[in-house]
């Protein structure tokens, strides 16, 4: 097969903070499910796959419109590299150029911002999903019984608005090249909700209280939610 540009979301079944993040419901339907919607709306992709070590997370993915790869567990631990899953995936998927890694942890990312990524996007660099850091290094201490600034200097008695502005990247988006592709990184710049990162319960609670708000909004499922009482 020849599929010019691609989705990949990665969704394996461990998770240790949040347990079964991936297919826990938020909103309606499984987390994973805003992913895939998101990369739909985008309609750039030529296909989207979910590379899981979970039969469950490639059922659920599969009955939202995506394209599986089973990944090995080897490739699915706490310790495994983006490295090991996008090697793996890639061969089976055939010949593409691009491909866009769609993290499930983001569920306010939406297919306009994907859309808005790629066209900012010089296709040579890594482009990373980045955001304003909300504690700047400049304020930060080491040790435990006498502290020394992080950062040598005396910009800890700055005002926070006059140190460098520093960006720290989040999981809603990745751009990269499969050939040819040069060692530098593009910046993508967030906005508002787009970057949000579900990584604790807290942040779960937190979304769910932006979706009750309205301060935030989920991508349109139009299917009916996963039956998760199929086998």
């Amino acid at each position: 097969m020849h599929y010019s540009t691609v989705a990949l979301i990665p969704a394996r079944m461990g998770s240790k903070r949040i347990p079964g993040k991936n297919i826990k419901t938020l909103g309606g339907h499984p987390l994973i499910a805003y992913a895939i919607q998101s990369a739909k709306d985008a309609n750039i992709f030529d296909c989207i796959y979910v590379s899981s070590d979970s039969g469950r997370i490639l059922d659920i993915a599969n009955y939202y419109g995506a394209w599986c790869i089973e990944r090995p567990i080897a490739y699915a631990l706490d310790s495994s590299p983006d490295s090991e899953w996008i090697g793996h995936a890639l061969p089976q998927i055939g010949l593409c150029f691009f491909y866009a890694i769609v993290r499930p942890t983001n569920p306010f990312r939406t297919g306009g911002m994907i859309r808005r990524a790629w066209e900012q996007w010089d296709m040579k660099s890594i482009m990373k999903a980045v955001e304003p850091v909300k504690q700047h290094p400049g304020k930060m201490w080491r040790g435990l019984n006498y502290m020394n600034p992080y950062i040598n200097g005396n910009f800890h008695l700055c005002p926070t608005q006059e140190l460098e502005p520093l960006y720290i990247q989040n999981a809603s988006l990745e751009w990269r090249l499969v050939f040819g592709q040069q060692a530098t990184y593009q910046p993508f710049y967030t906005e508002g909700y787009e970057g949000f990162d579900l990584n604790t319960p807290e942040d779960w609670i937190l979304a769910e209280a932006l979706i009750e708000k309205g301060y935030a909004k989920l991508p349109r499922i139009e299917k009916e939610p996963y039956d998760f009482t199929t086998v």
